[in-house]
């Protein structure tokens, strides 16, 4: 099962992957080979924003139950004592 699950993983990562849509790219090729590069700065800034987020929100919760978790706890605690 060990070997299975590797050879998958290592297939997987050998696979280029084009983040960018066919139509997204060519306007970002002809926009910055004319000079223009602000367009494509805004569209890399945006993909950084759309990858920040899910990470901050996960971050958050886990952050959230750990507190929740924690305090309940302590009062389990206090009642049995």
């Amino acid at each position: 099962m060990k070997r299975l699950l590797l050879i998958i993983v290592l297939v997987v990562a050998g696979i280029n992957a084009s983040a960018q849509c066919a139509m997204c790219r060519a306007t970002l090729e002809n926009n910055f080979s004319n000079g223009d590069p602000g367009i494509a700065a805004g569209i890399n800034f945006g993909i950084l924003y759309l990858l920040a987020l899910p990470y901050l929100a996960a971050i958050i919760i886990g952050y959230l139950w750990f507190k929740s978790t924690k305090d309940g706890g302590r009062k389990i605690s206090k009642r049995i004592a």
